[in-house]
């Protein structure tokens, strides 16, 4: 893909994201997905995210800057929202949190095949501290 079309193609994946839409999240990864520290795979990912919006029904992502380059998507997002259900062992706050995340992202044929993230740590410190 050309750089403008990954930039589509992030902005896709993001409102996607946004909507709290797992069907449509889950047809932009692999089945097999890499993730760097964490378990591969489509189910993982889709589950990680379904745990974060349970906890944070009004989670949303924006754009600080995305960089694109022949199969990477270099991102940096701010995500935010409150703290209404158990996350990670976390009993719910009604905190709303504001975080700096990180994220790249390769794709093979318009889908993510592997990624690599910033940690929930900043997430988790806001929410205990």
């Amino acid at each position: 893909m050309e750089p403008w079309q990954l930039h589509e193609w992030f902005a896709d994946y993001l409102d996607a994201c946004n909507r709290h839409d797992l069907a449509a999240i889950r047809e932009l990864v692999t089945p097999t997905v890499r993730r760097a520290h964490l378990p591969a795979g489509v189910e993982s990912w889709t589950e990680d995210l379904a745990d974060l919006f349970a906890a944070f029904p009004d989670w949303r992502w924006k754009v600080i800057q995305v960089v694109a380059e022949d199969d990477r998507i270099a991102a940096h997002l701010r995500g935010s929202g409150t703290h209404v259900g158990a996350y990670r062992g976390i009993a719910p706050t009604r905190r709303h949190v504001n975080v700096a995340e990180f994220t790249i992202l390769r794709l093979a044929d318009g889908r993510i095949t592997a990624a690599t993230m910033s940690g929930d740590f900043e997430l988790r410190e806001q929410l205990t501290s």
